[in-house]
This record gives structure tokens, C-alpha cells and sequence, in this order.
């Protein structure tokens, strides 16, 4: 039964607002003038357009969820489904206690689909902005297992464990972002501002510069003259850049190239192989056949590389090929990873020893990144302070000079 959003005045003249299903709008009118409410607007969140087709509302417009809502949101259906609640009594329970407006419109469309008739994967892939084709097939083969709840709390456990890694990246990368920006501003701003004012209080005198001053002076000089063209020129390559990124050869190529470093490439390949693993494992786990399951899991690698490796892996494995010797095959994947997979596929726990390898390639990659973070903090700090020394140098030299020479 399609579902309606509401905007009503109830008997107080306060404006109510909320999702009502019914089989059309007029019906839908009728039902609120019973419960005493004054109809303002009502419209369709789900349901049959005058073409056929079906709407939905989380097809345009912002995302109603975002990761973290949608965690959490998966948690909250896991919990009630496995306490034994009915799954159509579940969603009006978590579109009731919806923390907005957009979230609730989108429960309720879903609901009304599970309420139709439809499997719940079906009703969430109406909603591709909000649950992800992974997200859809893993929720499909729990439904088709009949362990919708135990793979609900897997799916969220997955989720949350990606945040948190992402989380620790980003956290361990913005200290040094913030101190290579500040650098970067105290030294344009010396360069292009306080630099010039030396040179002018000694355009005047007859007597040489130092070399460091004069150094400095025509590096001021050129950051004055050529920095709004500098600026223009990168704005250009970035642009440029983005462009040529679009294309699947280029950035098959730069993927493959930033995975060769030596310090950010181990870190890529092992933060790429962790997603991968995790996903294969809790597909597998759900019961979605294998070959399947690797074109999900291969989809979540963000280096295009290791995803045409991951797909070349597919192709193999379709073969005949066992898993682990096809994820070797070009050795961009960690050892470890096919490791575990070998032992996965020798004693039929594949999902369990996936799941521990994407355990170890998460750790590695934290602890290289806190690494890398702790050695770049002091590192940056000793380069801006020698950076800024050198200008203040650049400036004291002349008023140094020029006091010998006064006495």
C-alpha cells in the first residue's frame, strides 16, 4: 500500500505532520479528517507514477542517511528483528523514532514496500542513494537464509568498522594538513609582505646586501610577480588533472604507480585489501555465492589497479582457479591476504579467516599511519621553523651590517 506524507492542523490549530498509508491520496485525506486532522498537504512517497514506474524519494535530492545514520539505523533494525519482532512492525517502530524528517519519509516508503509484499532488499534498492548494492545483497541473502537479524548485526559491525578505520586516517592526517597549511601562509605572507618592506627601508644605502637577503628578495619578488599566474596555473592542472582522473586507463596507471611508493603504497594496498576482505567475508558469510560476492567486494577498492586485479581474480576463479592463487596471481594484494584465503579454502572457514585477515590489515594500517603521523609532526615543525629562520636572517642581515658599519 503506497504511503502518504502529511502536513495537517489538528484541533488546537497546531500543525501536525507524519506518513499515513493508504490506497490513494483522496483516501488518504479521508483518513486524517477521521482522526480529527485538517488536511494541508499530502504526498506520495511510494507508489506508482502516471507512467508505471515506481517513485521514490531518496532517488533526488540530499541523502536522508549518512554513514553514521546509517549504522546506527541498521543496528536498531538488527536489534528489533532479532528480539522477534515482525519486520513490518520493526520499521514502523524505527520510522516513528526517525531523527528527521527525510529519514522518517524513507523508512515509511520502505516500509510500505515490505507491507506490499516485497522482500526488504527490494525496497532498499529503491533507494540506491541510501543503501549501497552491497548493502542490498547482503540484506537479500539474509532474507533468503532466513537470518535476517544475524546478518543485520554483521552488516553493522562491518559498517562501524570501516568509521572507525576512516576515522583514525583522517584523524592521524590533520594534524600535519593543518600545520603544512599554516607553514605554507606564514611564509606567503613573509615573502610577499614583510621581505619587501626590508628592501625598501634599504633601496637607499649603497652598501652590498647579503646574499641570503638578496636571495630572499628575489624570491619575494617572483612570489609578488608571478603568484596570482602561479596560482592560475595550478587551479588550471588541478582542473586538468580531474579531468584526465575520469579516465580509466590514466587512473589505472596512477593507481598502479601510487601503489609501487614506498610508505603510502604499503599503506593503500593494505587499507584497499582490509575493505576487500571484510566484504567478501561478510558476503560469503551471508550465504551469497562466491562469484557474486567477489564483483561486490571488488567494487569497494578505491585503487583501480587492485580492482582490475580483483576482477582478473573473478575471471579465474569462475575457471576453476582456487581463490587464494588468483588474488596472488599479479601480487598487488598483501601475502597475507591470499594466505589466509589458502587456509580459508583448506579447512571450510573461508569467511572466518577472511574476517581475520581484514582484521591484521586494519591494524597494520593504523599503526603505519600513527607511525607516519608521529614522524611527519616534528618533521614539518623543524621545516617551518628553519624555513621562517632563514627569512628572519634574510631581514636581521642588513640591520646587523649596517650598525658594524655605523660604529
Amino acid at each position: 500500500m503506497p504511503a502518504f506524507s502529511y502536513q495537517a492542523l489538528d484541533a488546537d490549530g497546531k500543525t501536525r505532520t507524519g506518513v499515513v498509508e493508504a490506497d490513494a491520496a483522496k483516501s488518504a485525506r479521508s483518513l486524517l479528517r477521521a482522526q480529527q486532522l485538517v488536511p494541508l498537504q499530502v504526498q506520495a512517497l511510494s507508489g506508482d507514477k502516471p507512467d508505471g514506474s515506481t517513485a521514490s524519494r531518496s532517488s533526488w535530492g540530499q541523502r536522508a542517511f549518512n554513514n553514521h545514520q546509517r549504522t546506527v539505523w541498521t543496528r536498531q533494525l538488527a536489534g528489533l528483528v532479532s528480539a522477534g519482532l515482525p519486520l513490518e512492525r520493526a520499521l514502523s517502530s524505527l520510522a516513528e523514532e526517525a531523527e528527521t524528517p527525510a529519514q522518517r519519509d524513507v523508512v515509511a516508503t520502505i516500509r510500505s514496500e515490505v507491507n506490499g509484499g516485497k522482500p526488504l532488499g527490494t525496497a532498499l534498492a529503491q533507494h540506491p542513494k541510501e543503501f549501497s548494492d552491497i548493502y542490498v545483497a547482503v540484506v537479500s541473502a539474509g532474507e533468503q537464509s532466513g537470518q535476517l537479524g544475524l546478518v543485520l548485526e554483521r552488516l553493522a559491525d562491518d559498517l562501524e568498522e570501516q568509521q572507525n578505520l576512516s576515522s583514525k586516517l583522517m584523524g592521524a592526517a590533520l594534524y600535519p594538513a593543518i600545520v603544512s597549511v599554516v607553514a605554507l601562509v606564514i611564509v606567503l605572507f613573509l615573502l610577499a609582505y614583510v621581505v619587501p618592506q626590508i628592501a625598501n627601508v634599504f633601496a637607499g644605502s649603497k652598501q652590498a646586501l647579503p646574499w641570503l637577503t638578496r636571495v630572499m628578495l628575489t624570491i619575494s619578488d617572483a612570489v609578488r610577480s608571478y603568484g596570482l599566474l602561479a596560482l592560475i596555473a595550478i587551479i588550471s592542472g588541478a582542473a586538468c588533472a580531474r579531468i584526465a582522473w575520469t579516465g580509466a586507463a590514466f587512473r589505472s596507471k596512477v593507481d598502479a604507480t601510487w601503489l609501487r611508493l614506498p610508505v603510502l603504497g604499503r599503506m593503500s594496498r593494505s587499507y584497499n585489501a582490509a575493505r576487500f576482505a571484510s566484504t567478501l567475508a561478510m558476503l560469503a558469510a551471508a550465504g551469497v555465492p562466491i562469484l557474486k560476492a567477489l564483483q561486490a567486494a571488488a567494487e569497494t577498492l578505491s585503487n583501480r589497479a587492485m580492482r582490475d586485479d580483483a576482477l582478473e581474480a573473478l575471471t579465474l576463479v569462475r575457471e576453476g582457479a582456487p581463490l587464494a592463487s588468483a588474488l596472488a596471481r599479479n601480487q598487488r594484494f598483501p601475502a597475507l591476504l591470499s594466505m589466509f584465503a589458502r587456509l580459508g579454502e583448506q579447512t571450510g572457514r573461508l569467511p572466518h579467516m577472511l574476517d581475520r585477515a581484514a582484521l591484521q590489515l586494519r591494524t597494520e594500517v593504523q599503526r603505519r599511519a600513527l607511525q607516519l603521523a608521529t614522524l611527519l609532526e616534528p618533521l614539518l615543525i623543524v621545516a617551518m621553523g628553519l624555513v621562517v629562520m632563514l627569512i628572519v636572517l634574510a631581514v636581521l642581515m642588513p640591520i646587523i651590517q649596517l650598525n658594524q658599519l655605523v660604529k
